[in-house]
């Protein structure tokens, strides 16, 4: 008695088609989708071998840690406008 049977959902369905129109429900599910698509497509993409390795900087803003080649590139801001 708790789960609905196929003509459950085949009422439901006559209802929405009803409510929304068939050309809406398209429109929806093309852009469904093209949304789906893309997010794979940006997946494969991003798992390439054509990825650079990240660099230092990369990987110090990524953990949060300054190593010698961030130091290195860095500017003393507050230096600066202390001298201007």
């Amino acid at each position: 008695m708790g789960s609905l049977s196929i003509w459950h959902w085949l009422i439901v369905l006559v209802i929405v088609m009803m409510v929304f129109g068939t050309k809406k429900l398209k429109n929806i599910g093309t852009d469904l989708g093209a949304a789906v698509k893309g997010f794979k497509e940006g997946m494969r993409d991003g798992e390439g071998e054509g990825t650079p390795a990240p660099t230092d900087k990369q990987i110090a803003a990524k953990s949060g840690t300054v190593n010698e080649a961030v130091k290195k590139d860095a500017i003393d801001v507050e230096a600066k406008e202390k001298s201007s």
